[in-house]
């Protein structure tokens, strides 16, 4: 038996839902919390998994991919993307991160939507730290990630009742608590 955290032990978990505005609000503080995530593509050979820096706006990522690489390459081909990020965990009582699902647009250089989304992305991080100077952003492409599904993770919400895995969807009449292992058998 947990001493400090007596409810982690609960199985099977709740699948109780959280308020919509509520499971807004944490995937948006976890999008706030790092810098860094890994996006999945679909390469020819298979999956690539690569760490990338990303910024958000609300539920929406931008990512600064380096031109000719791979996962460039295959979000070209495949636009399906996966996207994970998650806070530095001590223990399950403190697992914390969200995966995103959907397809990449990917942004021309030039475009309104490029001009948006580089007012997003902090590239002048990235400048001063190799040295490229702040005249100009980098005419990169941007890849923006409007997710269809998040899959939130937080095992704290057990705590208050709530399933540890909240499925939020563009489509609000889909959202749902998860037990983790329903949404498993989808995939």
């Amino acid at each position: 038996m947990s001493q400090a955290h007596p409810w982690l032990e609960q199985i099977p978990w709740t699948t109780k839902k959280l308020p919509r505005d509520q499971l807004e609000h944490k995937i948006q503080r976890a999008l706030t919390l790092s810098n860094i995530g890994m996006l999945g593509t679909l390469g020819l050979n298979g999956p690539i998994v690569s760490p990338l820096e990303f910024y958000a706006d609300q539920m929406a990522i931008y990512i600064l991919p380096q031109p000719g690489s791979p996962k460039l390459k295959a979000m070209q081909r495949d636009p399906r993307v996966s996207f994970a990020v998650a806070g530095v965990m001590a223990g399950w009582a403190s697992a914390q991160g969200a995966q995103l699902f959907g397809k990449a647009e990917l942004l021309e250089p030039g475009t309104e939507e490029w001009k948006y989304g580089m007012s997003i992305f902090r590239w002048q991080a990235s400048a001063a730290e190799i040295g490229t100077g702040f005249e100009k952003a980098p005419e990169y492409t941007l890849m923006k990630l409007d997710p269809d599904r998040i899959v939130y993770t937080e095992h704290f919400l057990r705590k208050d009742g709530y399933g540890p895995r909240q499925i939020w969807r563009k489509d609000e009449k889909n959202e749902q608590g998860s037990d983790g292992f329903t949404e498993a058998k989808k995939t």
